[in-house]
C-alpha cells in the first residue's frame, strides 16, 4: 500500500500471523486470509502537510467456514516511522520531521547566495544521502495490529500449527543445557548485556531459511559500506534491515548469526544474536542460544547514544516464535523454566527491561 500508488476502494488482502486461542483450542489459525479496501488516500500535497492513509480490515476468511464480519480498526504498523490516529488513519511525517531535511534547508540557503557552489554541494547530497520522502508506502510483508471494536463470536475448533512440547529426547538435551548456560551475554568489556530468551534446534542453514522466510534479514558485518548505509538510514529516517549490530559475548565469542526486522526507520528494528551452545540433541542437531530485543527508539542522555529497547522481553520471545511459526518451518515449540531465573535488570546502557525467566526453544524442520 502507498500514497503514492494506491488508489480509493483498491482491495488489500493481509492474513492472520498470529494463533488467536482460547483453551486448548485454536479460534483463528495461522494464515487465515483477512480482506479490507482502502477507504483514505491523501498524499501530502505541501512540505507542512502529512499524508494519510486508511485501510480498514472487514472480513476474516475462516477456513471451511462462510466469511466472518470484522469489526475492527489498524492500531498500530510494526516499526514504522508513520503513527497511526484512534479511527485506524495512518499519518505520515513532515518533512521537517525527516533528520536530512534540515541539511536540505541549510544546502538551500547556501545555493541562494552562491549558486555554483551551492548547486554541486546539493548534488552531492542527494547522491550520497539521498532525497526526503514523506509520502506512506508499506511492502507486502508489513506486520498490522488490528484492534477488534466489538466482540467476535467464535469457536475453537482448530487445532494449533505446531506442538507446544518438544520430543522427550531433545526436551532433556534442551534441559540439561539450560541447567548450566549462562543467563545473559555480555558486553565486549565484560558488562551485562541481553539476557538469552530463546533456544533454536537446526543446523545454520535450516536457522538461515527459517528467518529469511520470516521476513529476517540477517545483519552484515562492520564496513565502510554498511557503515556510509547505516548513516544514510539514520538522516532519511529510513529503514536498512541489513544494518550491521554491535557484538555481544556469550563463551567468550562473538554472536555466530544476527538477524533484524525492520520497516521504514532505523530507530525501530527487531532484533536477535544466536550463539551455538556446543551441545546437541540425541539425534546430533545443534543447539543454538539467542537473545531478541526490540529496539524503539533511540536513548540519548548524557554518556549514552544508543537504541531503546521494548522492556518487556517476553513480547520480543513470542514475536520471534510467532514468526517462525507461520513459515511452516518449525517442528515443535515448548517454553523452559530455568534454575534461578532473571525477572527484571538493566541493559548495558541503564535501560530496564523485564521477563518471567522462561526459555522458548523452537525446534526446525529438518
Amino acid at each position: 500500500m502507498s500514497t503514492k500508488t494506491s488508489h480509493l476502494h483498491d482491495q488489500v488482502t493481509a492474513r492472520v500471523v498470529r494463533e488467536v486461542r482460547e483453551g486448548d483450542g485454536v479460534a483463528i489459525p495461522l494464515g487465515t486470509p483477512v480482506i479490507g479496501r482502502i477507504d483514505k488516500v491523501i498524499p501530502a500535497s505541501t512540505p507542512d502537510d502529512r499524508a494519510r492513509l486508511l485501510v480498514r480490515f472487514t472480513q476474516l476468511q475462516l477456513p471451511g467456514r462462510p466469511a466472518v464480519a470484522l469489526p475492527g480498526h489498524v492500531k498500530e504498523v510494526e516499526n514504522a516511522r508513520e503513527t497511526v490516529l484512534a479511527d485506524g488513519t495512518i499519518q505520515g511525517m513532515l518533512l521537517s520531521e525527516i533528520p536530512v531535511s534540515r541539511l536540505e534547508g541549510a544546502l538551500d540557503k547556501i545555493a541562494a547566495s552562491d549558486p555554483d557552489i551551492g548547486g554541486e554541494i546539493e548534488k552531492a547530497s542527494k547522491r550520497n544521502l539521498g532525497e526526503s520522502d514523506t509520502s506512506i508506502s508499506f511492502p507486502a510483508g508489513t506486520d498490522m495490529a488490528l484492534a477488534l471494536d466489538a466482540p467476535l463470536a467464535l469457536t475453537a475448533d482448530y487445532r494449533p500449527a505446531v506442538p507446544d512440547q518438544l520430543d522427550a529426547a531433545a526436551s532433556a538435551a534442551v534441559a540439561h543445557l539450560l541447567a548450566q548456560a549462562p543467563q545473559r551475554a555480555q558486553g565486549k568489556d565484560g558488562k551485562p548485556g541481553d539476557p538469552l530468551n530463546l533456544v533454536v534446534i537446526g543446523s545454520a542453514d535450516e536457522i538461515h531459511r527459517v528467518f529469511t522466510q520470516a521476513g529476517w534479514s540477517v545483519a552484515v558485518q562492520k564496513n565502510e559500506k554498511s557503515i556510509w548505509r547505516t548513516v544514510r538510514a539514520v538522516a532519511g529516517d529510513a529503514g536498512y534491515g541489513e544494518a550491521p549490530v554491535s557484538d555481544l559475548y556469550l563463551y567468550g565469542r562473538p554472536e555466530d548469526i544476527a538477524f533484524e526486522k525492520m520497516l521504514n526507520t532505523f530507530t525501530k528494528r527487531h532484533h536477535l544474536r544466536l550463539w551455538r551452545s556446543g551441545a546437541t540433541t540425541g539425534d546430533g542437531r545443534e543447539i543454538w542460544l539467542v537473545a531478541a530485543t526490540h529496539d524503539t527508539g533511540l536513548d540519548i542522555r548524557p554518556g549514552v547514544a544508543s537504541h531503546a529497547i521494548d522492556s518487556d522481553l517476553d513480547d520480543e520471545r513470542s514475536k520471534v516464535g510467532a514468526d517462525l511459526e507461520v513459515t511452516g518451518f518449525v517442528a515443535a515449540e515448548q517454553f523452559f523454566e530455568r534454575p534461578d531465573p532473571l525477572s527484571q535488570g538493566l541493559t548495558a546502557t541503564g535501560g530496564t527491561w523485564k521477563t518471567d525467566g522462561r526459555m522458548l526453544a523452537v525446534e526446525l524442520k529438518p
